[in-house]
């Protein structure tokens, strides 16, 4: 289940790329697979102990190209071991709503991304997520949680005082977002509650047979109540004039 579109990142094989707060490395390992030079970046040792194993077993069943890497690096996202400019994309999905200091970390996230290179942004849309806030003080209300909401034109504003420019906005995961409000409604722990665990069977069909129909109703319902805001941006090249 993605939720960054790697064509308007403009993602190419042998593009050195940053998945920051990679957890299970449902991105890192697409990357890779189209051939990305990728670093999946996490602060649970955990997860990226589960990450490597599948970079591991994607290379054993030859499933990457020739000349893709891919690694897993542990660490804080306010202080990034990488050099300035050291990636050509990007890639931070459902991070910055659970880190204090957000500035910090898409400072750290500009610093790295080379002049030129793209970056994607996501966060939990407004709207869906306000409703699961109201319905549930679980949902949100514990360590490591979510801890704002971003409206389109804060999260837009301090990306791009932080240097980078808005090439474009994304929505998605629209058919998720009725699932989390039954999940707030009924509890979020109530995983055995027929309501939503019947939904969840729903998603489950999506994600593996991906049928037409609810293809088609995602392409409806991402726009109008899409779960995810992605944000799609640009640091300019200084050596080009058109940045000046």
């Amino acid at each position: 289940m993605l939720t960054v579109d790697f064509d308007r990142l403009g993602l190419r094989p042998r593009d050195r790329v940053l998945d920051m707060g990679c957890g299970a490395g449902r991105h890192a390992f697409e990357m890779y697979r189209r051939g990305a030079d990728v670093v999946a970046f996490d602060q649970d040792a955990d997860e990226l102990a589960g990450v490597g194993d599948l970079f591991a077993a994607m290379r054993a069943e030859d499933e990457v190209p020739a000349g893709a890497g891919a690694d897993t690096k542990e660490g804080d996202a306010l202080a990034l071991p990488f050099a300035d400019g050291e990636f050509d994309r990007v890639v931070a999905a459902e991070v910055l709503e659970h880190v204090p200091d957000d500035l910090g970390a898409i400072a750290e996230l500009v610093r790295v991304l080379r002049p030129g290179g793209t970056m994607a942004v996501s966060v939990p849309r407004w709207l869906p997520e306000m409703v699961c806030w109201k319905l549930s003080k679980e949902y949100h209300d514990n360590p490591g949680g979510h801890i704002r909401i971003y409206s389109d034109a804060e999260l837009v504003g301090k990306l791009e005082n932080a240097g980078m420019q808005h090439a474009g906005t994304g929505y998605a995961h629209g058919l998720h977002t009725p699932y989390w409000w039954l999940k707030c409604a009924v509890g979020v722990r109530q995983d055995d509650h027929p309501v939503p665990a019947t939904y969840h069977k729903l998603l489950v069909w999506e994600i593996m047979k991906q049928p037409r129909v609810l293809r088609w109703a995602g392409a409806v319902l991402d726009p109008l109540i899409g779960k995810s805001l992605v944000l799609y941006l640009t640091k300019p090249d200084a050596a080009d004039p058109a940045a000046a």
